[in-house]
């Protein structure tokens, strides 16, 4: 029984096709529920910054790994990892299809991919973040390129936490974070379905929602959120322009203007992410077949259609497209 996969960037339809996919495979006596994979999804009150499935939405479909943690703590891909793959094991013991949905890319592909994640240390983890907050990310991230030039050389030098991981993996293990990179290599077999958008419908799609965020009461949920808001949960988009706000540094309107001009920016980088990955289905999100079209991939990846060329996935992004992005 494989897993089904739904990708794509923030604000494609995910959910609702996810939602979808289970209730037909329901009317055609396959039991399925949905996987959450998407990071701060997983942080208990953050609802509204994190467009989580709504109390209706989870009552169609049952939803795993939402609300699992205060956001006081901290989830990290490895943490999540072992979540992901024993809720998915004990779907599939049970005969349910997971749908693991989410625009988080790297905690999908953790959840099925062969992935390995070196330890942590929260000693090592604070002091980095630390000195993160008080050097800045572009201080951290050229002591990184000194110590792992291919990790760097790979990453996002505005990705501190990204960076702020490396050098903990660097110093914990004695090893290049780069030696951990990931490949595209199921572990569990699955079958991955990407919706698309054209830009133009996407960028509208995302002010809809940064206005629906205004709407529902989002900086109301940040001044609730905030004294128990730890590191990582912090650092969510909405969250620290929202936080910002309230502490005067711009004024409402500026704060949701850079919601909305970020999160743009996250659904290019999404996008880019998933487009390395050629085990992708890769659908329309605006075609009226969605969900048939979603159906016939299912299907054909049952019957084993693509085993062949998802076998050679992890060799041909290396030869066409270069080293694995971290």
């Amino acid at each position: 029984m494989r897993v089904v996969s739904i990708v794509g960037p923030t604000a494609s339809g995910k959910t609702g096709l996810g939602i979808a996919i289970a209730k037909a495979l329901a009317k055609r006596g396959e039991r399925a529920e949905i996987v959450n994979a998407d990071a701060y999804q997983m942080y208990r009150g953050m609802d509204i910054g994190t467009a989580k499935p709504t109390p209706e939405e989870q009552a169609e479909v049952p939803h795993h790994l939402l609300d699992i943690i205060d956001p006081d703590d901290t989830m990290s891909v490895a943490r999540f990892q072992t979540l992901a793959r024993e809720c998915i094991n004990d779907l599939q013991s049970q005969g349910i299809r997971p749908i693991l949905v989410g625009g988080s890319g790297l905690y999908a592909r953790a959840a099925i991919d062969d992935i390995s994640f070196p330890g942590t240390d929260p000693e090592v983890r604070k002091r980095l973040e630390q000195r993160e907050r008080e050097e800045g990310a572009a201080a951290l991230f050229e002591e990184l390129k000194a110590k792992d030039p291919e990790a760097a050389a790979r990453m996002d030098p505005h990705n501190p936490r990204r960076t702020v991981r490396a050098l903990e993996v660097i110093e914990v293990t004695g090893r290049p974070y780069s030696a951990s990179l990931p490949r595209y290599r199921y572990v569990i077999p699955s079958v991955q379905i990407g919706l698309d958008l054209p830009r133009r419908e996407l960028d509208d799609r995302i002010m809809q929602r940064t206005r629906s965020m205004r709407e529902h009461g989002f900086v109301d949920e940040v001044r609730r959120l905030r004294p128990h808001l730890g590191f990582t949960a912090g650092r969510a988009l909405g969250y620290q322009q929202i936080i910002d706000y309230l502490d005067g540094i711009w004024d409402e309107d500026d704060a949701f203007f850079d919601i909305a001009q970020k999160t743009r920016r996250l659904a290019r980088k999404q996008m880019g992410w998933f487009g390395r990955d050629p085990r992708i289905h890769w659908l329309e999100a605006l075609n009226p077949q969605l969900l048939d079209n979603a159906m016939a991939i299912i299907d054909h990846a049952d019957a084993g259609e693509y085993d062949a060329i998802d076998a050679h996935a992890d060799e041909y992004v290396q030869h066409h497209l270069g080293d694995i992005q971290a």
